[in-house]
């Protein structure tokens, strides 16, 4: 496999996905080329905001004091809001990307057989996620889409016929053809925000998988260099050099992820509490259904237990690939302990002190300046959002 095509198998995919919603950061394209925003990148903005974000906005306010209703309207513009945040916060860093992502395709231009192999093999791992991530989404949005035809059919016959997401547009949108091209571009609208959330989820997963890959690599490397010291098969000037080269390249790392952060810190906070919210309501409206026996079209059921799992998917994407770089690089530090310093001159093994020391600090992927992802996160974002479920379904009873 070479060069290209180890990056394309990681990076395949996202690079396709975030190339149809205009934000692929190209190692290829030259910094004079993102001047510009890509037509496909307004679009999909002007979609999503004019067909989903400013109806339910609407509609939420107009539906204060109905709480069935309002929670409807809340977790479609919260997920659509989401959408918007993420595609304009990946624009908006598209050059410091652009450098992230050079990195990344000089990573893969590695000799070394044993690194190739631990970087396809966490690739896999990466793959897996995408491939299950998009399956996800498309089985969601064609439940989505499938319901709201239904309603479309039913309505289309009456004088009153109800849109997607209802409003007063500029245009008679009842009138045909008015009525259906509306429908069209909401029911386009819900399926890019579902796309560019997906897309960009998977993104940042690889990203960090990534550097994982990475960190497992610098600590074999870390181990052979000290075994070859150990053995006597190169000198004491030879080790320094090589551990200077692992240092770099360790310095290198720490910033590719807090370019990350910088990137997506905001964007993942909001991701965070919009999620916990979203797991809340998308409940509430499942056990609405339940409790309340309404007639509504078992397509509509499947939907709303689907979109939770949906959501539950996209959070634990993030605290996976956070739990593990967490992992790698503690790790980082106990290979240097756990390597054979004992057998080193001891000039040469406290060397290792500051190596070990700079790992101590774990990398980590953060929502803000609030917290960090991990699986213990997961955890008390699952708990927190049944929690809020709790409260809402108690106020639907009184």
């Amino acid at each position: 496999m070479n060069d290209n095509k180890g990056f394309n198998y990681a990076f395949g995919m996202s690079r396709h996905s975030l190339w149809i919603i205009g934000v692929w950061p190209d190692p290829l394209a030259s910094l004079s080329d993102f001047h510009r925003p890509n037509i496909r990148f307004i679009i999909a903005i002007c979609i999503v905001l004019f067909y989903v974000i400013m109806p339910t906005i609407i509609n939420t306010i107009r539906a204060w004091g109905n709480i069935i209703r309002l929670v409807e309207g809340i977790a479609a513009a919260n997920f659509c809001v989401l959408a918007l945040c993420k595609i304009f916060g990946t624009w908006y860093h598209r050059k410091t990307l652009r450098t992230l992502m050079v990195s990344i395709m000089t990573d893969w231009t590695v000799k070394n057989n044993e690194e190739r192999k631990t970087m396809l093999h966490i690739t896999r791992h990466g793959r897996i996620l995408c491939i299950t991530c998009y399956m996800m989404m498309i089985c969601i949005m064609s439940f989505y889409v499938n319901s709201h035809l239904i309603k479309i059919f039913r309505n289309i016959s009456q004088p009153q016929r109800t849109l997607v997401y209802p409003f007063n547009y500029f245009y008679n949108s009842q009138k045909s053809p008015n009525y259906e091209i509306t429908c069209l571009f909401q029911l386009t609208a819900g399926v890019c925000s579902s796309f560019i959330n997906s897309t960009i989820d998977v993104f940042i997963s690889l990203l960090l998988l990534h550097i994982c890959a990475q960190l497992v690599n610098l600590r074999t490397a870390l181990n052979n260099l000290v075994d070859k010291l150990a053995e006597g098969s190169i000198s004491s000037s030879s080790f320094k050099k090589g551990l200077a080269e692992i240092t770099v390249r360790h310095e290198h790392l720490i910033r590719n992820i807090k370019v990350i952060n910088n990137c997506y810190s905001i964007i993942l906070f909001l991701h965070m509490f919009a999620t916990t919210f979203q797991l809340c309501f998308k409940s509430f409206q499942f056990f609405t259904i339940v409790i309340k026996h309404l007639d509504v079209p078992i397509i509509t059921k499947i939907y709303a237990l689907l979109y939770f799992i949906y959501e539950l998917m996209h959070l634990y994407i993030y605290c996976y690939s956070a739990e593990r770089l967490s992992k790698e690089s503690i790790n980082m530090m106990h290979g240097a302990y756990e390597c054979k310093w004992y057998d080193l001159p001891p000039k040469d093994a406290k060397n290792l002190i500051f190596m070990i020391h700079r790992s101590a600090i774990p990398f980590s992927l953060n929502a803000g300046k609030f917290g960090t992802f991990s699986i213990e996160m997961f955890g008390n974002a699952v708990k927190t959002s049944m929690g809020y479920l709790s409260l809402l379904l108690t106020l639907m009873e009184r």
